[in-house]
């Protein structure tokens, strides 16, 4: 993953981190979803921001779009007619949306309004 995307932090219902991201030296940041997630639709038309130049750039300037805060709850909610675990963004038009695959992985989708396809990932727990 050329940004070195970590994850996600799940500190509690009500307080997620939705974007944990690896600095240069190893140790893990939150990033705010309002500073870097309205980037996302562009990477559709820009393929320059998938190049390895760009997550550069993204790891040299984390330190400025680095929170404490969380940005996040978890909640229920009916996604293709399945129930499942859903992280809502407090400031943005995005649902994240779990289902388990064993006791330590799930696949996510990322419900992105704007956006055509979702953007799939895996979670495992540490």
């Amino acid at each position: 993953e050329r940004y070195h995307w970590h994850g996600k932090r799940f500190d509690s219902a009500e307080h997620v981190h939705p974007l944990v991201f690896a600095r240069r030296d190893g140790s893990l940041t939150h990033v705010n979803p309002l500073m870097t997630l309205p980037s996302l639709g562009m990477l559709e038309r820009m393929p320059a921001l998938k190049s390895d130049a760009a997550g550069s750039a993204f790891r040299a300037l984390i330190g400025l779009v680095s929170t404490k805060q969380s940005a996040a709850r978890l909640r229920a909610t009916t996604y293709r007619g399945v129930t499942s675990a859903t992280m809502q963004y407090d400031n943005l038009p995005i649902n994240d949306v779990f289902r388990k695959v064993d006791e330590r992985t799930v696949l996510g989708v990322m419900d992105l309004k704007g956006v055509r396809a979702p953007f799939f990932f895996v979670l495992r727990r540490e």
